[in-house]
This record gives C-alpha cells, structure tokens and sequence, in this order.
C-alpha cells in the first residue's frame, strides 16, 4: 500500500474509531462513598450522594415503640458486623415505616460505629438491577443498607424472583457487608388474588401457593404497622408542637387536629405531620 493510500484510509478509521466508541458502554464513574445516604442508578450503574436527606428524628416517631426498638437493634448488630436480618416494613399507609428506616439509620450512624454505614435506596422498578449493584459494594470496607420503599409486585411482574435471589439464594448470595429494608402495604408482597388465583388453578396448588409466598420468607424480620387511635394521633401531633416550638396551647390546637383527622378520614402519623404543616404555616413558622 502506497502512502497515499494509508493518508486516504485514516479519516476512514477515525470514523469507525469514532464508531466504536459511541458504541461501547459509558464508564462508570468513581465509586464515591463520602457521604451518608445515596440513591442506587443502573443506567449508567452509579451511586448518587444525597446531600439532604428527608428524615425526622426518632423521637418523633410516635406509637410504633415496638417497631423502632427492634429495628435499632437490629440495625445495630449489622453495623458492628454480627448478624443481622432483612426486615420488612408492613401495614397501615403513613405510619412511619419509611421514616423509621431513615431515622435508625441516621441514630445508628451517628452513634459512630467502626465501620462506616450507608443508605442505599433503590428504586421498586431497577430491583432487577440488584445483582450489578451487590457487586459494586461487595468488597467494601462499608456497611450498607439498601432500602425499597413502597415495594409490591403486579400479578404479571416476575422480577420479585431476582429480589428473592438477591436476598437469600443465588451462588453467591447476599454480601456480608448488605442487609436489606424494605416497606410495603402488603405483608406478602403479592396481591391476594395473584396468591388465591394460583391456589384454584394451579396443578399442585400448595406449591405454587408457597412459590408466590416465599418471597416474605426472605425477611427475617416482620414488622407490622396498624393504624394508631386518638390518644396516639394527638401524641404525635403533640411531639411535632413541642418539638418545632409552635406557639399555641394544646386547648386550641387539639381541636382542630381532631378536625383535620376527621376530614382526612383517618389517623396516622402522616396525617398529623400534614396538620403541623398547615398549623405552622397559619402561624407564620417555618418547620426548618
């Protein structure tokens, strides 16, 4: 081949070069664990530093004693290295139980522990990416704990599979240095027709029963959250007025915190934290 020729074929090669390049996956940035709590990205498989996490502290959490202190002693053991279980988070809607996730996670990290301790949510739709994130923390120094709020599984979605292998199967199986939190409505994961559905039509219904039931079985720990009373709404609603120093006395404020339950229909923790929100913002306060 001439000169020439070779001068003529590098804009070519640059091309296909260029090619290439688009082609190949993007690299995956530095893996930086500086802060506390990140939130868990497969495309490109990163992890993103959550500056400000939305969080209460424990005290805070009222009517779910129980709950939090099992949850802090669990979380407790898996920061020194013993061993710790997964826990699921189950029942009433706005009870608290994302909120304790965060809360126990900021008491324990804060209570310094030798090895550092990481949040790690990770989003219902990429628990199928679970195996690719295990394996970018896997050999770690760190501690983490990946945290799926609101997890459920439609009765088409078959991805609950991977979840059970990530938790407590697989070759591998779970690393030493994860443990695994999760919420939900539902203490099976499943709808209750998907399970009654495979009951009735299944060959050998009590094997296919136990297949869509198992997946809770991978929780060590169930943690169940039930709608609390009056005397523990206004309980909650009280630690909120004490804690911001909302300046307006209980006589006057309790009242309309029962209103405000009345017309939500339903007392939680959640609907008392949206009652200090509007009783604060009606008396000029900001929450900080």
């Amino acid at each position: 081949m001439t000169q020439d020729q070779t001068q003529n074929l590098i804009p070519l090669l640059e091309r296909i070069a260029g090619a290439l390049e688009r082609l190949a996956p993007p690299v995956a940035p530095p893996l930086d664990l500086s802060a506390d709590a990140y939130v868990w990205d497969p495309q490109p498989p990163r992890l993103i530093p959550v500056k400000n996490v939305n969080r209460l502290e424990i005290e805070l959490l009222q009517g779910i004693d129980r709950s939090r202190d099992t949850l802090l002693e669990n979380t407790r053991h898996f920061a020194k290295g013993y061993a710790a279980n997964n826990a699921l988070l189950w029942g009433a809607r706005g009870m608290g139980k994302s909120s304790l996730v965060k809360s126990v996670h900021a008491q324990v990290s804060a209570e310094a522990p030798e090895t550092p301790l990481k949040l790690v949510e990770i989003h219902r739709e990429d628990i199928n990416t679970l195996p690719d994130l295990m394996n970018t923390i896997r050999d770690r120094p760190e501690r983490f704990i990946f945290f799926c709020d609101d997890l459920s599984f439609d009765a088409d979605d078959t991805s609950y599979k991977s979840l059970k292998a990530a938790l407590e199967g697989g070759v591998e199986g779970r690393p030493r240095n994860v443990i695994f939190y999760a919420t939900s409505n539902r203490r099976h994961l499943l709808p209750r027709d998907m399970i009654e559905n495979e009951h009735s039509t299944a060959i050998n219904p009590s094997e296919a029963v136990q297949e869509k039931v198992s997946l809770s079985d991978r929780f060590g720990l169930w943690l169940g959250f039930h709608h609390c009373d009056q005397t523990q709404y206004l309980a909650m609603v009280r630690a909120y007025v004490e804690h911001f120093g909302i300046a307006m006395p209980e006589e006057e404020w309790r009242p309309q915190a029962l209103e405000w339950a009345t017309t939500r229909g339903s007392r939680s923790g959640r609907v008392a934290w949206q009652f200090i929100q509007d009783l604060a913002g009606r008396t000029g306060q900001s929450l900080g």
